[in-house]
């Protein structure tokens, strides 16, 4: 493979995971790296990075992707001269103890060059997974540290950091930090290794995760969603600029054809000046109405802080979760409340929201029809947030289409694939007949949709 094909490779595969990478920058990043010495490759990180990352969350999967098409090493490294051949023996216990001992030794003084190379030798000693070919080998970073074990030198660590005058707390951390870089140096060592095999793209598809942008709501882990979190009121700024240029761009209203015809008679006719309509404002009120059972749980509170975050694009905005029962929370969403803090009062409302415990979309409609059927209107948008899976319960079919029938407008966001619609109790297909159905299972698609309808 040539250095521009890689290079192609690298921008697709960046591409993929989520970062919009234009024909533009991937030539700026070529002109930057003109410019730059090959025989640092932190300066040829530096230089991509500079040209292709727009936001610092997408940082983590660059730097992931930029270790998959440009490693460190190929194969072992210099340290593939002290192991055994492939068939002779790695994972014997006298050489587990001498690099239990070196790993710890290189914990403890936090030196970054010898615990990447113990990473590399990890991986190339216990993490071989022979029999997947001929000449081949697989990989497993699972494997390595199962057999290396790093958490249980944690109280050695911090031991050692206390006796060099560190607090509890801070040894703690440092002892916590550390042990998590070494994880992550050798699950990289562990994608470099596959990818020598099975080639870079088949790797950056399985393995790297996509920018917090284009993570699923429901494949998140905790760390993800305290990340998305953070993202929503910037998502929501970058929106609201957008919004309003496009808004001022569009301050005319329609062409006034009888006005621009009859002073177009001073000048023979020709329109020289064109006169339009005044545009009229069609703010309307938005009735959001979220299942927040199960999993769709964090994607219907994500949603939520969006469109409250934007509420100044409605005339007003009230929110209603539901189970098999509705509780409206618009009072948890106060203007310039900490998103943490209104996660932590939207809690309790949740489960306040099951009366039975098991999602059933029809109760729920027929009771926000019973009970809050006045916030639906003609000067009304609704909104309803989840996955359509009722559990093979009544659908009320006449209530949502009566519902969708007095408002303005009627949306639904489904945070599944759509290939999963209408299978096992999903309802999805039955629904989408009566209120148009929208795919939104990241933040990047909710921020369309919302653009989108505002």
């Amino acid at each position: 493979m040539s250095l521009l094909d890689t290079h192609i490779g690298f921008v697709e595969a960046l591409r993929s995971a989520g970062l919009s990478v234009s024909l533009a920058e991937g030539l700026d990043a070529i002109a930057a790296l003109e410019q730059v010495r090959w025989h640092d490759r932190e300066t040829v990180r530096g230089a991509y990075a500079a040209t292709l990352v727009k936001r610092q969350p997408q940082r983590v999967t660059f730097d992931a992707v930029f270790d998959i098409y440009y490693p460190r090493l190929v194969g072992s490294g210099v340290a593939g001269d002290e192991l055994p051949d492939e068939a002779g023996p790695r994972d014997t216990g006298p050489e587990l103890a001498r690099f239990r001992q070196a790993l710890a030794a290189a914990l403890a003084s936090g030196d970054q060059q010898a615990l990447q190379d113990l990473a590399v030798e990890a991986v190339a000693r216990f993490g071989a997974m022979p029999g997947r070919g001929p000449g081949l080998s697989s990989w497993s970073a699972y494997t390595s540290l199962q057999r290396v074990s790093p958490a249980e030198l944690l109280d050695r660590l911090v031991q050692g950091l206390l006796a060099d005058g560190l607090d509890g707390d801070r040894a703690q951390r440092t002892a916590g930090r550390r042990i998590g870089d070494f994880t992550r140096m050798v699950e990289g060592d562990a994608r470099r290794r596959i990818a020598e095999e099975k080639g870079p793209e088949h790797v950056a598809d399985v393995t790297v995760r996509p920018t917090i942008d284009r993570l699923d709501f429901t494949a998140a882990r905790r760390s993800d969603l305290e990340e998305m979190r953070r993202e929503i009121y910037p998502l929501a700024r970058r929106l609201a600029a957008r919004l309003a240029k496009e808004q001022h761009a569009q301050r005319r209203g329609p062409l006034d054809v009888r006005r621009t015809v009859r002073a177009s008679i001073a000048t023979g006719g020709v329109p020289l000046t064109t006169y339009h309509r005044p545009k009229r404002p069609h703010r309307t009120d938005l009735v959001v109405l979220c299942d927040v059972s199960g999993s769709v749980a964090n994607f219907a509170q994500f949603t939520l802080l969006l469109v409250f975050a934007l509420r100044e694009a409605f005339s007003g905005v009230r929110a209603f979760t539901f189970v098999d029962d509705v509780v409206e929370v618009t009072d948890t969403f106060r203007r310039g409340a900490d998103v943490v803090e209104v996660m932590e009062a939207l809690a309790p409302r949740i489960s306040q929201a099951a009366l039975f415990g098991r999602t059933n979309y029809g109760r729920a409609l027929t009771r926000f029809a019973e009970q809050h059927g006045d916030a639906i209107g003609p000067r009304s948008s609704l909104l309803v947030l989840g996955d359509a899976r009722s559990n093979y319960s009544d659908l009320a079919l006449p209530v949502l289409s009566d519902l969708a029938g007095r408002a303005r407008h009627a949306w639904w966001l489904n945070p599944e694939h759509p290939r999963h619609w209408g299978s096992g109790d999903s309802a999805a297909d039955t629904y989408g007949e009566v209120v148009p159905m929208t795919e939104c299972r990241n933040l990047a698609q909710l921020g369309e949709f919302v653009h989108g309808i505002v």
